[in-house]
């Protein structure tokens, strides 16, 4: 299956506490409607789906994967998260209500545990994927009249939300419509498409990770010590650079990959 989970060099900071995750569509080759699931080549054509996991806190994009909107992917995503975080379980995993993220989340960071025995005549349940404690798994839920979103709803699904948090997808929502802007062949309504899945992927990587390190955002800006304001990329609220880099610089970076 065409899936593009994006490594680079850098670690993530321990501070990475909360997860939004959420998906962007676009196309490739030509529209859904016109492309065959049966058909050689289905998974590289037609709908396509950025599914992101990003830090709310640092608006860091914690990763991206580019495929079909299938548990397999959702998986993929989650599995770079882990891998990115050190193994380490985030606290509060926020998404809308695609079907695929409680399976995946159980079988990326759940722990495998025995119900105990009830007593009643029959096999006894076997060993069962859980999600721990100490995560809590949250969706959105929106109501939409006329094609216009009039109510949102926030519902715990697992765990218990930490104190002061809030459910929400809508830093992730953000950076979906600025991406849109800087990768033209994301562009909603225009001729501007994708022909290839992988040059799709790959320019992908490139709008979404080069974001983290040379594209200062507006309300991330903090006071210096004489009173003038620093911009700051979420690379550097994330504690993993100390100055807005340059295209060139990221390009050149020794040992960055895509």
């Amino acid at each position: 299956m065409p899936a593009n989970s994006t490594t680079s060099w850098w670690a993530f900071p321990p501070s990475t506490t909360t997860v939004q995750l959420d998906e962007k569509w676009s196309f490739v080759g030509k529209k859904e409607k016109h492309c065959d699931p049966a058909g050689e080549g289905y998974l590289a054509q037609g709908d396509q789906w950025d599914h992101i996991a990003l830090d709310p806190d640092s608006r860091l994009i914690l990763s991206v994967v580019v495929g079909k909107r299938t548990l397999g992917t959702a998986v993929l995503l989650l599995e770079d998260v882990r891998e990115r975080l050190g193994g380490r379980i985030p606290q509060l995993v926020t998404s809308d209500e695609h079907p695929a993220y409680p399976e995946a989340l159980r079988e990326v960071f759940g722990q495998e545990v025995v119900p105990p025995r009830t007593g009643k005549p029959g096999r006894p349940a076997g060993p069962q994927q859980v999600l721990p404690q100490e995560l809590c798994y949250a969706t959105v839920h929106k109501t939409r009249e006329q094609g216009r979103v009039v109510a949102v709803q926030s519902r715990v699904l697992s765990g218990a939300l930490p104190a002061g948090a809030t459910v929400s997808t809508s830093y992730l929502e953000r950076q979906n419509a600025t991406d849109r802007h800087r990768n033209a062949r994301k562009g909603r309504k225009t001729y501007r498409f994708s022909k290839d899945w992988a040059a799709h992927a790959a320019l992908t990587a490139l709008t979404l990770y080069s974001y983290n390190f040379c594209w200062a955002v507006r309300t991330l800006r903090q006071r210096d010590g004489e009173d003038r304001w620093q911009q700051r990329t979420p690379a550097m609220a994330a504690g993993l650079a100390e100055h807005v880099w340059s295209l060139e610089e990221w390009f050149t970076r020794p040992g960055i990959s895509m």
